[in-house]
């Protein structure tokens, strides 16, 4: 990778999101979607719900707004809601959090990745992302000027290679990433893959940060909490959000629990990102955490079905599909079609079918990019009667392209 002088170069580089001579251009997200919104296109790339979630919680919202919850909220979240995190975390997982000193609220998960990796990483750490990578990982650990070490996970498991897990770990890592559920490839980690992450942090006194904003949304397995493993609550922080679990994306209520020595430290650069926001969503977000188990089983058995309508479309369009076991999106080959370019494919659907969809590449650097040059992402948390025509769109593939 070239070397930028300016942090804002870093972090646009490390999101790919600069050309090799530094330039920015525009996104291919920016690219299918305007192409989406110019065909009229069903836009399966675009990674948010199309309904809101539950109305009561909507309305207490509302309340707070138009009563006097509109000042700033503490730093580190109103004591309600990290009461109401810690308690979710010991419901679930087994999990004893402290709610004054181990948890701290944030402007949703990506400024929790934000303050997680600036207030760990220096210039030359190495920090280890899976690939495909969230986006944000990138940029942050560009912006601290980082090093960004790779493990690829490859269809149809995406689960990574143990060996290449461990050949990636050396003395210069600082920092290992694990998202999981995994965006962008659906995939839910076995329990082997998180208790070797845990033992390759312990052997090189690394961190471990754990973003499972979609926890609740797995499919036929459970959601294990890295840092309810053996060995790893000292050195993990854990990462989460309102916005993937109860459908308010735009609320942007996040927050990190770990031990308290770390949380202060991320506290501490938190503090001068945002310093607090969302003060009358946070105690609807505390109410919300607290609804019965069965709301959250309710919302993935919904999610899973969506899925499979999903899936059907794409497997009738010629595909190949690797079903997610969580998350928002659902992986597909396009190499059976005759596609050796997932990019090239996505751009002829919106106009030809009226059905977009994301190639995978966009969430790798060069190497990861060829890997998986022949995958699209589509995301499937959109209405059912949305996910119905866009797979029958999608059943017309082959006859729209002429392939």
């Amino acid at each position: 990778m070239p070397t930028f002088n300016f942090p804002w170069q870093r972090t646009a580089a490390g999101a790919n999101l600069l050309s090799p001579s530094g330039q920015l251009g525009v996104t291919i997200f920016e690219e299918i979607t305007s192409l989406a919104a110019q065909h009229g296109a069903i836009n399966l790339g675009q990674g948010f719900p199309d309904t809101d979630g539950p109305a009561p919680f909507k309305d207490r919202a509302a309340e707070g707004i138009t009563g006097n919850l509109n000042q700033y909220a503490p730093g580190g979240g109103i004591p309600a809601l990290r009461t109401a995190i810690a308690e979710h975390q010991k419901r679930f997982y087994g999990i004893t959090v402290d709610p004054d000193t181990e948890v701290v609220v944030t402007t949703g998960a990506t400024e929790a990745i934000a303050a997680s990796i600036l207030a760990f990483i220096q210039a030359g750490d190495e920090v280890i992302t899976f690939e495909p990578f969230y986006d944000s990982y990138g940029a942050t650990i560009g912006l601290a000027g980082g090093i960004h070490r790779t493990v690829a996970l490859n269809a149809p498991s995406f689960q990574p290679n143990i060996a290449e897990l461990r050949a990636a770990f050396n003395p210069r890592t600082k920092m290992i990433v694990l998202n999981n559920p995994h965006n962008p490839t659906g995939a839910v980690f076995d329990r082997e893959v998180l208790a070797e992450i845990v033992a390759l942090a312990t052997e090189h006194d690394c961190l471990i940060l754990s973003d499972e904003v979609y926890e609740h949304l797995t499919f036929g397995v459970a959601h294990t909490p890295i840092a309810s493993l053996p060995g790893a609550w000292q050195r993990t922080l854990t990462l989460s959000s309102v916005g993937k679990t109860f459908s308010f994306t735009g609320w942007k209520v996040g927050w990190a629990s770990g031990p308290a020595e770390l949380v202060a430290a991320v506290r501490t650069v938190k503090q001068f990102l945002s310093y607090s926001s969302g003060s009358a969503f946070q105690p609807v977000v505390a109410e919300a955490l607290g609804s019965p188990t069965e709301f959250f089983a309710g919302f993935a058995k919904d999610l899973a079905h969506r899925s499979e309508v999903l899936a059907t479309g794409l497997e009738a369009a010629g595909m190949t599909v690797y079903r997610p076991r969580g998350t928002y999106f659902i992986v597909a080959d396009v190499a059976p079609l005759g596609f050796t370019s997932a990019l090239d494919l996505a751009r002829k659907m919106p106009a030809s079918i009226g059905v977009a969809g994301i190639p995978l590449s966009v969430f790798c650097h060069a190497e990861g990019a060829q890997k998986t040059r022949t995958l699209m992402r589509f995301a499937f948390c959109k209405k059912l009667e949305v996910l119905t025509e866009a797979a029958e769109r999608l059943s017309h593939l082959t006859a729209k392209i002429g392939i």
